[in-house]
């Protein structure tokens, strides 16, 4: 049993969607390590048109378990969104599984990325707006949200407080 990671240098741009669209349909696992969904890849095949930002390529083949680990954003509203668009589009229900330490993208980020663009005027870095640099800044400080947080009301509610001193 052999181990194939494609790992990328260029900040998302050289094409490891493609590479990994071509290899998933010999794969028994795919997992998307890292990123959010400011990026992605166009797959085309049977089932038509795909824009893939948070899905793992193999969702294409029903035999690939998919695994979206612990570095990547996760925008749950934007998972759903493209995961009933597989099906709504005929694709059979793919088998994703999500870490439980994989965190998650809150409305402050969308927010503060925005407001972090307006401020910056005429210097804007062009970000996406999709909430990115400070979702990955939250997570560099350990104060977001991860995925094992939305099981336990409790635990959920004093993080949401904590986060919430500090972002007001």
């Amino acid at each position: 049993m052999g181990v194939t990671a494609i790992v990328g240098a260029n900040w998302g741009d050289e094409g490891k969607g493609k590479m990994i669209d071509s290899l998933a349909a010999q794969a028994d696992i795919v997992v998307r390590f890292q990123g959010g969904r400011n990026a992605g890849h166009t797959v085309i095949n049977e089932y038509g048109r795909f824009a893939l930002h948070l899905l793992p390529a193999g969702v294409f083949y029903p035999q690939v378990v998919n695994i979206i680990g612990p570095g990547v954003a996760l925008d749950i509203p934007a998972f759903f969104a493209e995961y009933d668009d597989l099906i709504s589009k005929g694709v059979p229900s793919p088998v994703v599984k999500i870490s439980q330490r994989t965190q998650v993208v809150l409305c402050y980020h969308r927010l503060f990325d925005e407001l972090e663009e307006e401020r910056l005027k005429e210097r804007q870095f062009g970000s996406t707006k999709m909430g990115i640099a400070p979702f990955y800044a939250d997570k560099c400080l350990k104060v977001g949200l991860q995925v094992t947080d939305l099981f336990d009301e409790q635990k959920l509610r004093a993080k949401i407080e904590q986060v919430l001193k500090a972002k007001n």
